[in-house]
């Protein structure tokens, strides 16, 4: 019987980094697949539907919330965004690790639904970085970044219902911490699930 797998929930404000350390790291290890999610914000250049995200129209978004098809879904930045259930709970079932890049709200859902996720949440080491790292971007305007880094600190303050931290001053060391992490969650559910003998 194939061992069913868990999830690693990988929360940051936008620029952060950790769309980046998901991806890589699900390039990298073999057992670990990353989840894609659904949103109704428009398309970026370079974007692929089915690759980056699944796009869909708020309608649509609404249907599949309404039947009960995403694991979980919130609204951020003024979008709706949502991982959808039958693919995420397949790769599970078939004994892969999931990692997920997704808001506080979403990660938060998540935990409920799913117990047993590990929740890391990624920082740069300043505010200023984060902000730097934005502009740097050039993907949105003074007004957009305001209002990210404003939810930057709305997001900090769940905090506390995170297991571990990492703060991405340089990206290769934030990807080694978080597959330490996950080896070591690994480890953990091994030695729980070794029976004991008195």
């Amino acid at each position: 019987m194939t061992e069913k797998g868990f999830i690693i929930v990988i929360s940051a404000p936008s620029g952060a980094g950790k769309t980046t350390i998901c991806r890589q790291l699900a390039n990298k290890l073999r057992k670990l697949k990353y989840s894609i999610s659904c949103t109704t914000r428009p398309r970026r250049a370079g974007e692929r539907n089915g690759v980056d995200y699944y796009f869909a129209t708020e309608s649509e978004f609404a249907k599949t919330a309404k039947k009960g098809g995403f694991a979980e879904w919130a609204l951020v930045h003024g979008f709706h965004y949502g991982t959808p259930k039958k693919p995420l709970e397949r790769l599970l079932d078939s004994g892969y690790d999931v990692i997920m890049d997704i808001d506080v709200q979403g990660g938060l859902k998540i935990k409920k639904a799913y117990p047993g996720a590990v929740m890391i949440f990624v920082m740069t080491p300043t505010f200023r970085e984060l902000e730097k790292r934005l502009r740097a971007r050039k993907k949105d305007d003074d007004e957009t970044i305001a209002r990210r880094l404003r939810n930057a600190r709305v997001e900090l303050k769940c905090l506390p219902r995170y297991e571990y931290m990492v703060i991405n001053d340089k990206l290769i060391t934030a990807e080694n911490e978080v597959e330490t992490i996950i080896t070591s969650e690994h480890k953990r559910i091994k030695r729980n699930k070794t029976p004991k003998f008195e």
